[in-house]
C-alpha cells in the first residue's frame, strides 16, 4: 500500500520518474522498483524521511501507509478502511 501512496503523491505533483530520482537522490530504475504493484521494494525510513522533506507531508502520514495492512486483524479495520480512502483520494 504505501508503494500505492508514493506513486499517487508524485503523480499529484506531475513528477516524472527521473525529476523524483534525481531529487530523492536515487536512481530512476529503483524508484521505478518502489512503485511496482507486482513486486515492490521495501522503503527505508531513510528514503520515506526523503519523500517527507520533499513533499512536504508528516513522515507519521507516510508510516501508516508503511504498516503491512493485507494481514490487518479485524480490530484494524478501521485504519485499513482509512488508509484505501487516502490511496483513493491521492489517486
Amino acid at each position: 500500500m504505501l508503494n500505492d501512496a508514493l506513486k499517487q503523491i508524485s503523480l499529484f505533483h506531475n513528477l516524472k520518474q527521473v525529476e523524483l530520482a534525481h531529487e530523492l537522490g536515487i536512481s530512476k530504475s529503483y524508484l521505478s522498483e518502489i512503485e511496482s504493484k507486482a513486486n515492490p521494494k521495501p522503503v527505508s525510513l531513510e528514503l520515506l524521511k526523503k519523500y517527507s522533506e520533499y513533499f512536504d507531508i508528516p513522515m507519521s502520514s507516510l508510516m501508516l501507509l508503511s504498516e503491512n495492512l493485507d494481514t490487518a486483524k479485524a480490530s484494524d479495520n478501521f485504519r485499513l478502511e482509512c488508509s484505501k480512502k487516502i490511496i483513493k483520494l491521492l489517486e
